[in-house]
């Protein structure tokens, strides 16, 4: 599906304007398409916090190049497990990431309609990790902005099943970027690196323009992850 076009934003993403310290950069505002799209387009994201909707961009960017994927023997062995659907269930995709028991859920039902609506647009993406069986054991979802994806959560129920997820999800996306938001020890095992503000600003302006990549049909196994030996 390709996505539909949006009416502009009532609202400004200025980096300009940005304090140089911190990762909060802006607050209020709306979840509208048009401000959500904007954003990433810009380089923000939005995320509330004690209710307030803030918009972040961290000053060290955590990020994914595609070709640069590792892949760890014992994740090798997880991926020939799995099976592979996209967009076939988002919205349970965006429910396991949503889930209260999970320490710092931050995905309220504002946050979880906005996204939902944007895939309904053609926007919103999700990569769903499946078991032998087809049951939904991992996924991830994020918005596509030309050749920038932006990765917003990803969850698992059956061990690598989220990692399986994020290295299938660089597999479609070769010639693009992957924003994971913040770098943690876990992502850093596939290969996710940090740069700067500046760096990540420059980078998606040659991006966000650029045609966005098919995406698969919904289903397909694994067999063709880039592996960086």
């Amino acid at each position: 599906m390709q996505p539909q076009p949006v009416e502009p934003s009532q609202w400004r993403f200025d980096a300009q304007a940005w304090p140089s310290e911190g990762d909060v950069v802006a607050s209020g505002g709306d979840l509208e398409p048009s401000t959500v799209i904007d954003a990433y387009r810009n380089g923000a994201f939005p995320m509330p916090h004690d209710g307030v909707l803030l918009w972040w961009s961290p000053v060290h960017r955590g990020v994914l190049k595609p070709g640069r994927v590792h892949l760890s023997r014992s994740l090798r062995r997880s991926i020939r497990r799995f099976a592979f659907t996209y967009d076939t269930d988002f919205a349970a995709v965006i429910d396991a990431c949503a889930d209260r028991s999970r320490p710092g859920g931050w995905i309220d039902d504002e946050m979880r309609a906005a996204y939902v609506r944007l895939h309904d647009l053609g926007w919103a993406h999700s990569v769903e990790t499946r078991d032998g069986e087809g049951n939904l054991v991992g996924g991830l979802y994020g918005l596509q902005v030309g050749r920038l994806f932006a990765g917003e959560s990803m969850f698992h129920h059956q061990r690598d099943a989220s990692k399986a997820a994020l290295a299938e999800l660089a597999a479609i996306q070769p010639d693009g970027l992957i924003d994971v938001q913040w770098s943690t020890p876990h992502l850093a095992t596939l290969g996710v690196t940090e740069i700067t503000r500046d760096d990540y600003l420059a980078r998606i302006t040659e991006l966000r323009d650029q045609p966005a990549p098919t995406w698969p049909p919904s289903s397909h196994k694994a067999q063709r992850v880039p592996v960086q030996h």
